[in-house]
């Protein structure tokens, strides 16, 4: 019996216990990134919405992970370009999603640490004009019809007959409801401004009916805790309403205001009013309905009258 002595061919060989061995490095993920002082702070002063903020966010942190051994400020727009057509190349990232990457981005040069407009080559894409979707009238009185639920009903009249976005149905409080005007004022909407719309009649008799069952305190509609209604709850709420109504095709809050303003242009009221009453800054949005409405502003035929 003896003893061998491994030492010197474990040396030799180079060999080192699995403990030894270097760890692979810890995957950088937008979590584990803190964004730099400012960011965040300069978003929420120049009031972007909820959304812009989380979006602008989440692709900065993208950005700051691409380069996380770089310091930002040092970072050229040469290699902005780069990344930005990487992700066009590789990952096939829409034109929405371009222009937004190189807003969040251009967003901290500009905006955080105060340089100059830049603009990067990498062209920005033309924004892809698609026709909003519409349901027929029959559609949404079916869905209101076939919601019981009093909140539910009220609310889904609400954004049709009031052609609301989702964030301004959700935002109204019980004060910004004039019954002896027949108004609604919308506070701090899109854009940051202010607007008086009418109050239907049955939109007054479905908010007295929906006010006496639920007794809100300070929002219009609220949830279970008495807290600010949920977007998401908004969202199901129509869905399911649909659903009942016997509806297939897909709805979300948005086109029950699609369908208010194609069927007021149906309805022969001027455009400018509608752009007025929705809160659009450009009369060109506004325009896209009469793309959809079924009228086609009552023209004829040619061959109508030569048949």
């Amino acid at each position: 019996m003896a003893f061998i002595n491994y030492s010197a061919v474990i040396q030799n060989t180079h060999l080192q216990p699995k403990n030894d061995r270097p760890k692979p490095p810890k995957k950088i993920t937008n979590a584990n990134i803190v964004l730099p002082k400012g960011y965040l702070e300069q978003l929420q002063q120049k009031r972007y919405s909820e959304n812009t903020v989380k979006t602008y966010i989440h692709y900065f942190k993208n950005f700051i992970a691409n380069f996380s051994d770089r310091e930002l400020s040092h970072i050229t727009k040469e290699e902005i370009n780069e990344y930005i057509l990487r992700l066009i190349n590789e990952r096939n990232i829409s034109p929405s999603q371009q222009n937004q990457r190189i807003n969040a981005i251009k967003f901290y040069f500009e905006k955080v640490l105060g340089r100059d407009k830049e603009y990067y080559d990498i062209g920005r894409p033309r924004k892809k004009r698609s026709l909003p979707e519409v349901l027929s009238k029959t559609e949404v009185g079916a869905m209101i019809k076939n919601t019981e639920n009093r909140k539910h009903k009220c609310l889904i009249a609400l954004i049709y007959s009031c052609g609301l976005r989702r964030s301004e149905a959700i935002n109204l409080r019980l004060k910004d409801i004039d019954s002896k005007r027949m108004l609604i004022k919308l506070n701090d909407a899109k854009g940051g401004k202010d607007r008086y719309i009418n109050l239907p009649l049955q939109l007054l008799t479905f908010l007295k009916e929906y006010y006496r069952e639920y007794r809100p305190l300070i929002y219009l509609f609220e949830g279970q805790m008495r807290g600010q209604y949920s977007a998401e709850s908004v969202w199901k709420v129509i869905r399911e309403a649909a659903k009942r109504a016997g509806i297939k095709k897909r709805v979300y809050p948005h086109i029950l205001r699609h369908s208010f303003a194609t069927h007021h242009i149906e309805q022969g009221i001027d455009i400018r009013y509608i752009q007025e009453w929705m809160g659009h800054e450009s009369i060109k949005t506004t325009q896209r309905y009469t793309h959809v409405a079924g009228n086609n502003f009552n023209f004829r035929n040619l061959l109508d009258d030569i048949l």
